[in-house]
């Protein structure tokens, strides 16, 4: 059976998810009051996948919040060296298609894949295989920047689940892919 494939992200009202330069700053406005449902979406994860540059991003933070989840990092360039070596034992790199990826994922027992990183998100998104899109929508313009969404081949089609209305003026919205 293939693992529900989820994105879990937030983006400026102008749909970037990061300036030009990588910069999530913007993203700080907020008091953290509210973890905005991350925690509960969270745990019912057991598999994350990301690309090399939401690693490098992560990595360069000095926290690692994944312990305990099976972590993938798609990457044609990252070798395992060059993994700082308390995350060794952490994380595997694979350079594999996504739809090669989910299949794998599916024989090996996953339930639950979260996929971060603009061009990841891209990639699976292209390949048809995200089943449910939760999209924080900040409330600030940025301009500019990295945008969470390129082209895609054909339209995927989606159907609103929620939206919910945070007092810091957040907009969250979850979507799920509609089977043709």
């Amino acid at each position: 059976m293939q693992p529900k494939i989820s994105v879990y992200i937030a983006t400026s009202l102008d749909g970037f998810i990061a300036r030009s330069d990588g910069g999530l700053d913007w993203l700080e406005h907020d008091s953290g009051k509210d973890d905005y449902g991350f925690y509960e979406f969270f745990g019912s994860v057991d598999t994350i996948v990301m690309g090399r540059g939401t690693f490098d991003f992560v990595v360069a933070s000095g926290q690692w919040p994944y312990a305990g989840k099976r972590m993938i990092i798609l990457s044609s360039t990252l070798t395992i060296s060059s993994v700082p070596e308390r995350l060794r034992g952490e994380v595997e790199i694979l350079s594999i298609e996504p739809g090669l990826l989910a299949e794998k994922l599916a024989g090996e027992g996953a339930t639950h894949v979260y996929v971060d990183g603009g061009i990841t998100i891209q990639r699976f998104l292209r390949a048809g295989l995200v089943d449910e899109l939760i999209l924080s929508r900040m409330p600030v313009l940025l301009g500019s920047g990295i945008p969470l969404f390129g082209e895609l081949d054909s339209d995927i089609a989606l159907e609103h689940v929620e939206t919910r209305i945070f007092d810091s003026g957040l907009v969250q919205s979850k979507y799920r892919r509609r089977d043709s």
